[in-house]
């Protein structure tokens, strides 16, 4: 276990699955947490009754809408005064059909590219001003395996959109390393959240059948990556991309 104390951190979507099991193992390290949400609370109001309201903060944060980023930010800097590491892990996968109309195609790539890299820019934007004075931070998106292999062909806007973040955070990395601001990738394969769902339903055991591990990977394998992350043990990793899938994709 890593020590984080006296740091707080945003996590973005930490109301389930991935996000919901890094908040927590940030605050068992002893981290302070902002955590959005962006209909229901989720999970975050159980670390609150267990870690209390001076140590966890939820905030609503429609991240598909412009400007939400922002306030977000803004919430979370003012929770203790500063923000030490942003974990942008928010996303959104809806299916986007070749076949359907162009109205319903464009609202489904504007939505995703709203939250899954809009927003994520906003929010690097934000914390690498913030840092900057401060003496650096870090910074860990979530992408997905999808940004190297492609995805489903209903799903071709999700997997461009981690692609993004990908070129995202290695530009990031490569511009303010010097500034102390690190910024890292984990690329998840199937991971065991509600997102995943479908891979458990009758008839698509091929999805998991694929993973030489023969399951997806728990929510904390990729917390437990990000507390490590942003302990500092590790910083000269900046820029790196970590695969968390199983074996299922090795490059």
């Amino acid at each position: 276990m890593f020590d984080l104390s006296g740091k707080t951190y945003l996590v973005t979507g930490a109301s389930r699955g991935i996000g919901a099991a890094t908040a927590k193992i940030l605050l068992e390290s002893g981290a302070c947490v902002v955590g959005s949400y962006a209909s229901a609370p989720g999970n975050l109001d159980s670390l609150v009754t267990d870690y209390g309201s001076k140590r966890v903060l939820p905030v609503q944060a429609d991240l598909s809408q412009m400007g939400a980023a922002h306030q977000l930010w803004e919430q979370a800097v003012a929770f203790n005064g500063h923000v030490d590491g942003l974990v942008n892990n928010a996303g959104v996968m809806p299916e986007a059909y070749v076949s359907g109309s162009d109205e319903d195609w464009h609202a489904s790539w504007h939505t995703t590219m709203m939250v899954n890299i809009q927003s994520v820019a906003d929010l690097c934007k934000y914390a690498i001003c913030h840092f900057k004075p401060r003496g650096g931070g870090h910074i860990v998106s979530i992408a997905s395996r999808a940004a190297f292999r492609g995805d489903g062909i209903d799903y071709m806007h999700y997997a461009a959109s981690k692609g993004a973040v990908v070129s995202l955070m290695r530009s990031i990395a490569r511009g303010y390393a010097r500034d102390g601001i690190y910024g890292f990738i984990i690329a998840p394969g199937w991971v065991k959240t509600d997102m995943a769902a479908v891979a458990y339903e009758p008839g698509n055991e091929w999805m998991l059948d694929e993973i030489p591990m023969g399951e997806a990977a728990p929510p904390s394998d990729v917390g437990n990556m990000v507390a490590m992350l942003m302990s500092g043990n590790v910083n000269h990793a900046t820029g790196t991309t970590i695969d968390i899938n199983g074996a299922s994709y090795v490059r």
